[in-house]
């Protein structure tokens, strides 16, 4: 008996710091949303917990316990009590420390995915508060649909009907850990003082008028990831450059940009530096 489970990329179309908890941790809203580029996690009999990675990025992820895969099967087969027993094999397409959440995209999946492999048959509810022990961005990837995210990405509502559209991923092959893209803003940011940008509405009817609200709110993150990675700012200028491009920004804490276009055809046809990674696809 074997499972496959996509992990969906995370994408952050906008994201404004709105303060600062106690703790030191950012409060944020953010519009998540989702697209075709997925890691794929198969699950298969074994004797005890093991696991396996493949793909372009797999040599950048631990192993070992750290691993976020593993945290996750360790969490769910504790808190079940049962015997954590599978071969976990993790394929890797999404970048790593690149603002696409893979690393929680494959945690939900394992959780999703071992959730029916050893039969324990949870509901959504009781997963989603195991994901959020594992990562701020867990519960919404757990979801793989639009969501409005708010607090440290851990308070979830529903996001506005989205527009079709296609996107394309440029990413500079360069790691930009959240941490220290964090650690940067806080120091230029002492103190927040919250931007009032507006409702969002209930549906966007055409794309033009997503790409109106996103020119309003932007990424707050976008100069300290400037600062971490300062080739960021080579890739949002050739993507803004980009014919048919509407809309160009920096997804979370980076180093992935994106590009929205009204067709893939439109986002396959733009020019990137080859030694750059891209994905073009549709949001889901």
């Amino acid at each position: 008996m074997s499972l496959t489970v996509i992990a969906p990329a995370k994408l952050n179309l906008c994201l404004s710091i709105t303060g600062r908890r106690a703790d030191g941790y950012h409060l944020l809203d953010s519009l998540f949303v989702f697209c075709g580029l997925v890691d794929t996690l198969t699950i298969r009999a074994g004797h005890g917990l093991s696991l396996q990675q493949s793909g372009p990025f797999a040599d950048r992820l631990p192993a070992d316990a750290g691993n976020l895969v593993l945290r996750a099967a360790h969490l769910l087969a504790r808190e079940a009590g049962c015997s954590p027993e599978a071969a976990l094999h993790l394929h890797k397409a999404i970048p790593v420390a690149a603002g696409l959440g893979g690393g929680s995209a494959d945690a939900a999946a394992a959780l999703n995915g071992l959730n029916r492999f050893w039969g324990l048959d949870w509901p959504f509810e009781r997963l989603e508060k195991l994901a959020a022990q594992l990562g701020a961005d867990v519960p919404a990837c757990l979801r793989s649909r639009p969501v409005r995210a708010r607090g440290v990405g851990d308070l979830l509502s529903p996001a506005p009907v989205m527009p079709s559209c296609a996107v394309l991923l440029v990413n500079p092959l360069a790691p930009t850990p959240t941490p220290a893209v964090f650690k940067a803003f806080a120091a230029a940011n002492p103190e927040i003082v919250p931007r009032e940008r507006g409702p969002w509405p209930a549906a966007f009817d055409h794309l033009p008028a997503l790409v109106d609200r996103l020119d309003a709110r932007g990424n707050d993150l976008l100069p300290a990831a400037l600062q971490v990675t300062p080739v960021i700012a080579d890739v949002l200028a050739t993507l803004k450059s980009t014919p048919e491009a509407l809309y160009a920004g920096l997804s979370g804490s980076g180093a992935t940009c994106f590009a929205l276009f009204e067709d893939v055809s439109q986002a396959r046809r733009a020019v990137i530096p080859p030694n750059w990674w891209r994905w073009s696809g549709s949001l889901t």
